[in-house]
């Protein structure tokens, strides 16, 4: 069949297909203010440039960051990512790219990505979100959950000997002398066995609301950090009055204590111990905590399902920090979303 000649709104006609395919990236642009995140975005970058130098103009920060979001919703690495931004015009419009304009390709992301790693600007713009949906009153305050995720990374092929200096704390003699090989090399990730199965990387500990599922707080550790040891860490000032759920790995006399200092209710799962199993009536708290707390695993579910798997392409701590907290922020967007579409519909 001979193919017809390309019409002037081809282009709109497809994206128009697309849209009605339940695009996610369609309700995302349509219920999220991304303009938020420029000032503090251009703040950072124009920081300290003298414009007399002159040079070609960098991409818009914010079309950038909102790449950032692609990638960690679609789990794609950055080679992958200038491909499917030139491939997918879902993409271009989301970016608000046409077809003859220029595509940042995989070095200038992961510039980009790492300059941001550097400067912790992950952090304040989570911060930020977090900070609009509490003055708005989107986050409602009247309960936390907290949990913990194990976020794997590319397995590091090392010998025995070198795995156990690594989890001492030391690089190996024969790495120093060889830069190029230490490059390539994770030496902050940990292994960990969870069910019987070892996993690689990190751990995305999160603090959540109980009602609305946006994460409010996250901590990052390596994977074989217990996930009990980073509450402390999660609980804040505006926590103060509210429930605190979590699972028996969260319930220690220590954090008791703790929740009980910063005037937090504590509403930890109780636990059984040898020759002293819960009572009837532990049992029956547990099960209504476990109405609540089963929210949490939703987050998760979530990355796990719709953002294609909790893996990422680091190799050390402070890039892993950085894109697991894209990770936690891009689950915020898409759950706000949600959150926005289902309100439209009541």
């Amino acid at each position: 069949m001979k193919n017809k000649a390309r019409g002037l709104f081809d282009e709109q006609f497809r994206l128009d297909k697309i849209g009605k395919q339940n695009d996610p990236l369609v309700k995302l642009q349509a219920h999220i203010d991304f303009e938020i995140f420029r000032k503090p975005l251009e703040a950072h970058f124009e920081l300290g440039k003298d414009r007399s130098l002159g040079g070609r103009p960098p991409f818009d920060y914010l079309m950038m960051f909102k790449i950032l979001i692609l990638q960690r919703y679609y789990n794609l690495g950055d080679d992958n990512t200038e491909y499917a931004i030139l491939d997918r015009l879902s993409f271009m419009r989301f970016l608000g790219l046409t077809i003859s304009d220029t595509v940042p390709d995989a070095k200038t992301i992961w510039n980009f990505k790492n300059e941001l790693a550097k400067a912790k600007v992950i952090e304040q713009l989570f911060s930020l979100l977090d900070k609009i949906l509490t003055k708005r009153g989107v986050i409602l305050n009247k309960g936390k959950m907290v949990d913990a995720s194990i976020v794997e990374v590319p397995i590091q092929r090392n010998s025995r000997a070198e795995n156990q200096q690594l989890n001492e704390g030391n690089i190996p003699d024969d790495w120093k002398d060889q830069p190029d090989k230490l490059r390539q090399k994770d030496v902050d990730a940990k292994w960990v066995t969870h069910n019987g199965k070892s996993y690689y990387g990190y751990k995305d500990h999160v603090k959540a609301d109980e009602q609305t599922k946006l994460i409010t707080g996250y901590q990052v550790t390596p994977a074989n950090v217990h996930d009990s040891e980073m509450m402390g860490a999660l609980i804040d000032k505006r926590d103060r009055g509210q429930k605190m759920y979590a699972d028996s790995a969260y319930r220690s006399e220590k954090i008791e204590n703790e929740l009980n200092a910063k005037n937090v209710i504590s509403s930890i799962h109780e636990k059984g111990y040898r020759n002293k199993p819960l009572t009837k009536a532990q049992q029956k708290r547990n099960r209504k905590k476990s109405k609540v707390r089963a929210r949490v695993e939703h987050i998760f579910g979530f990355m796990t399902n719709s953002m294609n798997r909790m893996y990422i392409r680091c190799r050390n701590f402070i890039r892993a920090e950085a894109t697991i907290g894209l990770m936690n922020l891009t689950y915020n967007l898409f759950r706000l979303t949600q959150i926005k579409v289902n309100l439209r519909s009541l």
